[in-house]
């Protein structure tokens, strides 16, 4: 049975964006009010990293814990350490009010490198990393899943996302070749995919035997060109829309849906509508996606 949750990310709360934030509080009870039963854990230390007090606040609310995103470094093999440290602290954490459903999402910190944030949406192959890099990063990522699942039992992916060095499907599918599929999936998300370039549609099929956790993110054509156009950097992509509500958005997500329940897909879809702090009105557009979502049948 595939359940539908939402992340602090729909309220603004973004890695490396600074910003006056919205309280944890209220995001898990907007959550709520708007129909979604899971949440992602949002940065580290936005909500309570007492496990016993997470907890009993998400079961006063009917919610899950569902996974996290983690930021890394992996193409850097001297921050291998630390990344592995973080990890496995954000893991713990969701396995003990989790058990071993969550998901650690692991994604190169994003907005950092200028390069690959300044091109965003518009990645070729003069922007990828070289063969050493490469090399360095797949191993990290494999290290990186291992110490997750030997200390939390918990099960790692990858995030193809704009603003770190895995965007593109190419990117994406030279990850998925060099790496265990024992260790490490990949989390699928909509949004990222068609700024990246990708078809949704046919991504979803091309990359099913990988894929653990599923993103439904709405995207704006119109505002992907003009970002392309005007040479937008990620976040000002963000600023301007790019990430839209769903039933707005420039993807097709009907057959989307359908497609996973003829895959039996019994994992989580995660409602994420990147915003900018302060941007927007997080809840009505919550309410919005969560009725969409119903009226396709999810």
């Amino acid at each position: 049975m595939i359940k539908v949750a939402n992340a602090p990310c729909s309220w603004g709360v973004i890695e490396n964006i600074a910003g006056e934030r919205i309280t944890w509080k209220t995001v898990l009870n907007e959550i709520q009010a708007t129909g979604y039963v899971g949440t992602e854990l949002g940065d580290w230390g936005f909500m309570p990293t007492d496990p016993a007090r997470l907890a009993d606040e998400l079961t006063s609310r009917g919610l899950e814990m569902v996974g996290s995103w983690v930021s890394v470094h992996m193409h850097d093999a001297t921050q291998l350490d630390a990344d592995i440290h973080v990890a496995v602290k954000t893991a713990g954490l969701m396995a003990a009010v989790g058990g071993n459903t969550p998901i650690v999402v692991l994604g190169n910190d994003p907005f950092v490198d200028p390069m690959r944030t300044g091109n965003a949406g518009r990645i070729t192959t003069e922007h990828e990393m070289s063969a050493s890099q490469w090399k360095t990063f797949c191993s990290g990522a494999e290290a990186i899943a291992k110490a997750v699942k030997a200390e939390a039992g918990l099960r790692t992916v990858l995030h193809h996302h704009v603003g770190t060095w895995v965007e593109t499907p190419a990117e994406t599918r030279r990850f998925l070749d060099n790496t265990d599929p024992a260790l490490l999936g990949l989390v699928y998300d909509t949004g990222h995919w068609k700024f990246g370039g990708g078809d949704p549609r046919a991504g979803i099929k091309e990359f099913w035997d990988r894929i653990r956790h599923v993103h439904f993110k709405g995207f704006s054509q119109e505002i992907a060109d003009r970002s392309r156009a005007e040479n937008w950097d990620a976040v000002q992509s963000y600023k301007n829309g790019v990430f839209s509500e769903l039933a707005t958005a420039d993807i097709d997500f009907p057959p989307i849906a359908e497609f996973l329940k003829k895959q039996n897909y019994d994992g989580w879809i995660v409602v994420e509508q990147d915003v900018l702090p302060g941007m927007g009105r997080p809840k009505e557009s919550a309410q919005r996606n969560r009725d969409y979502l119903r009226e396709i049948g999810l």
